[in-house]
């Protein structure tokens, strides 16, 4: 059986930002993807916004790898040429009852760090985007977008130049823990092919399946898989806004939000819509309720001028109704399973946070090799 420092078991954007940490502090590195390509769940189907770390409860892993992995992605695309661009953008109190919420907003992103954000009254934000309609406005200068392919692309690449290998349709089926590592059964072999001393879950919206597919880990230590899908539609026609532009939030998400491509494209989304199972069909009948959101805060929009775009799926850990719940990251402390480290609930804002992520997963990882 053929043996690793360690495995990395999905190559999302998470999952590739750790398998480049841990290549570069000279570990031997497996990345397992059962798809035919990196990032082609969660880590493609997103609005590609770099975030300030602004909505994440004050002490949260969300607050604090946000605000750290915000810097280091700015700085990390500056100096390997990821395309990316600190557009800004605001957050929109339609009507004069919504203004408290964005005063709330400011309060608690001022305890997590964000110290940029600027409150616009009408005519200020008007300044800024005369086609917007609001009552008041946050602005965040630090928020911005990212080529995620581009930038998975070059996590790859740096991963595998310090030795990593990526290894596609290789399903994971089972995990055995050994005295000396972990066993992976992978694709249609029932037996083990393969052992690492550390394995780290990082499968995203198929994390806490997986995690229940390791051999003696208490089940009841593990969180259920909730699938919040969020749908796209993209704009016929360019739109008249330079920023992003978002909605106060609203249960399970963002709200419906104006996002902008590196050519000047506008989407709106994503809608929340709790489901079963995975499923990335666009309903085009959703964009009826799109028209009605969006006009709050953009009254100009025209009808017939939103198409289907793509759907992604938020991996979330908490269902409708709860609390958001926060990232998960459990070694062994957690489960007892010596050399695993699972990640749960990596949902938004995982992108942004990513080479946070992976610095502390890399710190536990490094405490399993010694």
């Amino acid at each position: 059986m053929d043996t690793v420092d360690c495995i990395v078991i999905g190559a999302g954007v998470v999952g590739l930002a750790i398998a480049r940490r841990i290549a570069m502090s000279g570990r031997e590195t497996l990345i397992l993807e059962r798809e035919n390509a990196f990032g082609t769940a969660t880590s493609s189907r997103n609005s590609e916004v770099i975030h300030a770390g602004i909505y994440y409860p004050q002490g949260s892993l969300k607050a604090r790898l946000c605000v750290s992995g915000k810097q280091q992605l700015y700085d990390y695309c500056e100096r390997y040429g990821v395309e990316h661009r600190r557009c800004g953008k605001l957050i929109v109190a339609s009507h004069a009852a919504q203004q408290p919420e964005l005063a709330r907003i400011d309060a608690a992103a001022r305890r997590n760090g964000v110290d940029d954000l600027q409150m616009l009254d009408r005519a200020q934000a008007l300044q800024l985007e005369p086609a917007l309609q609001c009552s008041a406005a946050l602005l965040s200068p630090s928020t911005g977008i990212i080529d995620s392919h581009g930038y998975m692309l070059s996590l790859l690449g740096q991963a595998e130049a310090h030795g990593a290998m990526l290894a596609y349709r290789s399903p994971v089926t089972r995990l055995i823990p050994q005295q000396d590592g972990i066993a992976i059964v992978a694709g249609d072999d029932p037996e083990p092919q393969l052992r690492a001393r550390c394995v780290i879950n990082a499968a995203g919206i198929e994390a806490p399946d997986l995690a229940r597919r390791v051999e003696g880990i208490a089940q009841d230590a593990l969180p259920r898989a909730y699938y919040a899908k969020g749908s796209y539609f993209t704009l016929s026609g360019r739109a008249p806004f330079s920023r992003l532009i978002y909605p106060v939030p609203e249960p399970g998400g963002l709200g419906v939000h104006l996002t902008l491509d590196h050519g000047g494209q506008a989407r709106f989304g994503p809608d929340v819509q709790w489901v079963e199972r995975p499923d990335y069909q666009v309903d085009a009948s959703r964009a009826d309720r799109f028209y009605d959101v969006i006009r709050a805060y953009w009254p100009g929009l025209k009808d017939g001028s939103l198409a289907p775009g793509y759907a992604g799926i938020r991996p979330k850990i908490s269902g409708p109704g709860e609390a958001a719940a926060d990232f998960r990251i459990d070694g062994p402390e957690v489960h007892r399973i010596p050399g695993l480290i699972n990640l749960f609930g990596i949902e938004s804002p995982g992108l942004t946070a990513s080479l946070a992520i992976a610095d502390e997963v890399g710190g536990i990882a490094e405490g399993l090799f010694n």
